[in-house]
Formats: structure tokens, C-alpha cells, sequence
């Protein structure tokens, strides 16, 4: 059993609904930013023409609890092609925060806590029963390839997305023999 707290996001109601059938990937992702705090304000922002913004499904705070900011029986803007099939799980972790796109700031280090890793496996546990389609389990880095500008240099370019990055601890987040990896 998993302790979820249901933390709806105000245009929660505006994301369009789909069936448990629908879902079949899980894209896990890092907040980029320094705590859940700022993790929800961003997700509170409009973004979108609907009233909507972007945000994952869950978010695992670095202690290990997770919070539900969009229902998963609805489609949130996480992933840029797959939001209607997928399932966005975010982590708090830094990242490359504050200078996301800079040229010398690509570099992850952060690593993610035992507690937060073991919350991510209950959460997938619990996914895989409530969906019974969910079959696979992708980062955003791999889904999301799209290179940009570097903030310090136009004539460079960076990822646009590097989550969960190289700390991500793979091997230990996710059972393979439940979920397999897929890349784009």
C-alpha cells in the first residue's frame, strides 16, 4: 500500500479524460528545480490557450512522499507526443537548475535518495495493478531528444531535456520483468 496524497492542480478539470486502457508508458522525470515547493508553483502556471500548464501526474518529494497533482485517468502536459498514453512521474531533484540551457551548466550531480527511489518503486507497483495496460517506462531524456540554443551561446546547442539524468538509479527504480524501457 501506497500513502498518495491527492493535491489537485487548479485546471485539473480542464485536462481531458481517457480511459486506464489508454495508458501503456510511464515517463519518469526530475523537476529541475530545488524544491516541491517551486516544483508546484511551476506547475500552477497556464501555459496553454485551454487554462491548462505543464505538469507530471505525481511528483516524489526527496523524503519519499508522493503527492498526485493530476489525476492519471486525465491527460497532463508532461512530454511533448506521448501525454495521452503516458503517466508523468516527477522527481525533486535539482538537476541543471538555475541555468537549465547554459553551455557549462549540463552536468547532473545530484543523486536521488534511497527513500525517494523506494517511493518511486510503490507508486510503479501500485500503477502497474491500477493499469493494467502500463507496460512500458521511458525517461524523458528519452523520449524528448529536441536540442536548443545554449543560453550562453546561440551558435551552440544543449538538450532541451536531460531528466531524470545520469544519477537516475535504473537498475534499482523499476521491476524490468513488469516494465520494459523505451526509447524514441
Amino acid at each position: 500500500m501506497i500513502d498518495i496524497l491527492h493535491a489537485p492542480l487548479p485546471y485539473e478539470a480542464l485536462l481531458p479524460e481517457r480511459t486506464p486502457d489508454a495508458v501503456d508508458l510511464v515517463v519518469i522525470h526530475c523537476t529541475e528545480l530545488p524544491d516541491l515547493a517551486m516544483a508546484r508553483e511551476y506547475g500552477e502556471r497556464v501555459l496553454y490557450d485551454s487554462g491548462a500548464g505543464a505538469s507530471g501526474h505525481y511528483y516524489i518529494d526527496r523524503d519519499g512522499s508522493v503527492l498526485c497533482y493530476v489525476d492519471p485517468l486525465r491527460v497532463a502536459n508532461h512530454t511533448r507526443g506521448y501525454n495521452p498514453r503516458s503517466i508523468g512521474i516527477e522527481l525533486v531533484n535539482t538537476g541543471r537548475y538555475p541555468d537549465w540551457f547554459h553551455s557549462d551548466h549540463q552536468v547532473m550531480t545530484e543523486p536521488y535518495p534511497a527513500r525517494q527511489i523506494d517511493a518511486l518503486r510503490a507508486l510503479l507497483d501500485h500503477l502497474v495493478v491500477r493499469f493494467p495496460s502500463l507496460r512500458h517506462i521511458a525517461g524523458h531524456e528519452d523520449l524528448d531528444t529536441a536540442m536548443v540554443p545554449a543560453s550562453d551561446d546561440p551558435d551552440n546547442e544543449v538538450p532541451r531535456k536531460r531528466d531524470p539524468g545520469p544519477q537516475f538509479p535504473w537498475a534499482r527504480a523499476y521491476d524490468a520483468s513488469r516494465l520494459s524501457r523505451l526509447a524514441a
